[in-house]
């Protein structure tokens, strides 16, 4: 049996890479006024789905490419202390031990660094028809070992619309148009063809992420098109394709990006250094403010 993590101390919360915050809901506290018992298994569960997510591993794509699926075998839970009514939480969640077919993953949770409940959920790797065990595959056992190592979980590829259109544009379809209502006439157009493009790929090859730069002139590149798999969003996808299409802008002798940014994400990109240039304006029916960042000299 492989060991990711044999010491026997109890977790505390600087040992998991994965921490999932949550707010304790009315509906889930007890007669005693805490959190009754029975939730933690839930918490814990959900935060299963965050270490997935990650890892940048759209779950059920990525079972299905896997010919397999994971079916809890055992959980435990040791109660320590209590939570209460509205108090933030995080849920630790890391990979304990790798068998053959199962694995171990050891959750947490904690108000601020205090341990209240800690657990660990037993999971074997098999046939999702016949639930008969299968050994966990090599590119899973690789993955979930890198991610605990905090190695990088996806991978960029640059080129033309030829090279990556075919696995760019279902991206888009699927969040612009089927998720947001974006009319496809609108999501398509001629910038395709001269247009910088990048997709992120997660370690099974599953594009998760795609983008896109077009000189607008000499001196200015836009940015757009920036779509994350929803299964995927908090593995720092669209940071990473971001910082790339920033650096091919400077390559190109580029002094400053512009981008679209819907509403709700413009915190995201005021992170990466842009600024809000416009009120509020509407396109293909959502809201976006226009945001510009000045590009240091390559």
């Amino acid at each position: 049996m492989n060991t990711v993590n044999a010491s026997p101390a109890l977790p505390e919360r600087r040992d998991f890479r994965c921490l999932d915050p949550l707010r304790v809901r009315w509906a889930e506290v007890d007669l005693q006024r805490i959190v009754f018992n029975g939730h933690y298994l839930m918490y814990f569960d959900t935060a299963v789905s965050a270490y997935w997510r990650q890892m940048a591993m759209p779950y059920q794509e990525a079972m299905h490419e896997l010919a397999g699926d994971l079916f809890v075998r055992k959980a435990t839970l040791e109660y320590e202390a209590s939570a209460r009514y509205d108090e933030q939480l995080h849920i630790g969640m890391r990979l304990l031990r790798l068998g053959k077919s199962s694995m171990t993953l050891q959750a947490c949770a904690f108000k601020g660094q205090r341990r209240l409940v800690h657990g660990e959920i037993v999971y074997v790797f098999a046939d999702p028809a016949t639930q008969t065990s299968r050994p966990i595959p090599a590119v899973l056992r690789d993955w979930m070992e890198a991610f605990e190592r905090g190695e990088p979980m996806v991978s960029l590829q640059s080129g033309d619309w030829a090279a990556l259109g075919s696995a760019a544009a279902p991206l888009r379809h699927a969040i612009f148009v089927q998720e947001q209502g974006v009319p496809e006439a609108v999501e398509r157009d001629a910038a395709d063809a001269t247009a910088h493009h990048v997709v992120a790929r997660n370690r099974l090859g599953q594009a998760v992420g795609t983008g896109r730069l077009v000189a607008l002139d000499a001196r200015t590149g836009k940015i757009g098109r920036m779509a994350v798999l929803p299964t995927v969003r908090g593995a720092s996808v669209g940071q990473e394709m971001l910082r790339a299409l920033l650096q091919q802008a400077q390559r190109m002798g580029l002094q400053e990006a512009v981008l679209h940014a819907q509403s709700p994400v413009v915190e995201f990109y005021r992170r990466l250094g842009f600024e809000v240039a416009s009120e509020p304006f509407e396109e293909a029916g959502i809201e976006h403010r226009i945001m510009r960042r000045a590009l240091a000299s390559s």
